[in-house]
């Protein structure tokens, strides 16, 4: 569609006959993505409050509409890439967002834990020197403060104010570990997701130990997950022992930013995320 056409529909967004406003609406929607940055200059000039809204509405579920149909794509043929997953997850709330800067930023992580990195190095001291570059260096650190905010559940915004939640903060640790072949995989404990370290032949059953990494990617025994597990009279399930896959990991992503909006009332925004939930349940 040229640009002429597209003008015309948006100046019918306000025609007082509801039936004729709402087929336009319908029809701006069956154009998809390509149109949103047309109908942000429309936006930008647009004088009436009333045109607006609407357009904010119409490029809103445009771009909801391609969340759902990437993660939908995601879950059924790129679900071993945990990192592109959360990225999606990142546009809902960014749609803008240039995530490049998200993968560039992994990647030098990535590449300062590279460079100080020996072969003959334990899992002991890997751990050790990926919790330096991590916390230390790079400063990242559980959000204590703000816990339940939403915001802790994007990759983008927690890599640039460096705080997060215990779920995002283990998913940075395993995506960064995975590049360097450190077999650090994600827990699906209730209430704490946490980290373990498999043996070298990366074999699910056989944990070295657990990491913290909300609290700075402290060392946890089997021990300590059991004792944890029977504070919650929770039996002593594998899948909450052992490694979690990837979808499982965003589908708790997004429980958590159902209950942060829940907690802050944004309805909207808490049934949308629950319509992702729901694609990846079934």
């Amino acid at each position: 569609m040229d640009e002429k056409e597209l003008h015309a529909l948006v100046t019918l967004l306000d025609d007082p006959d509801q039936l004729i406003s709402e087929e336009i609406e319908n029809k701006l929607l069956s154009l998809g993505p390509e149109i949103i940055p047309s109908l942000e200059e429309y936006w930008e000039s647009a004088f009436d409050p009333f045109i607006q809204e609407r357009l904010e509405k119409i490029i809103h579920a445009i771009q909801f509409d391609q969340i759902k149909s990437e993660l939908l794509i995601w879950k059924m043929s790129n679900s071993f890439n945990l990192l592109e997953g959360l990225i999606i997850i990142n546009s809902y709330q960014y749609p803008s967002y240039d995530n490049n800067l998200i993968r560039m930023s992994l990647e030098e992580l990535k590449r300062d834990i590279w460079m100080e990195l020996r072969y003959e190095m334990t899992p002991y001291e890997k751990v050790s020197l990926m919790n330096y570059v991590l916390f230390d260096k790079f400063g990242l650190s559980g959000n204590t403060n703000d816990y339940h905010n939403p915001q802790n559940s994007f990759i983008g915004r927690v890599i640039e104010t460096k705080k997060g939640n215990p779920l995002t903060l283990s998913c940075i640790y395993s995506i960064v570990a995975q590049k360097l072949d450190i077999p650090i995989f994600g827990i699906n404990l209730p209430k704490h997701f946490i980290l373990s370290y498999l043996d070298e032949d990366q074999n699910a059953d056989h944990l070295l130990f657990y990491l913290n990494a909300f609290n700075k990617g402290q060392l946890m025994q089997k021990a300590d997950v059991i004792s944890f597990l029977k504070q919650l009279n929770l039996p002593l399930s594998k899948e909450f022992m052992l490694p979690c896959d990837n979808v499982t990991i965003l589908k708790r992503v997004l429980r958590n930013l159902v209950t942060a909006y829940e907690q802050n009332e944004s309805v909207g925004k808490k049934q949308e995320i629950e319509i992702l939930f729901k694609l990846l349940e079934e």
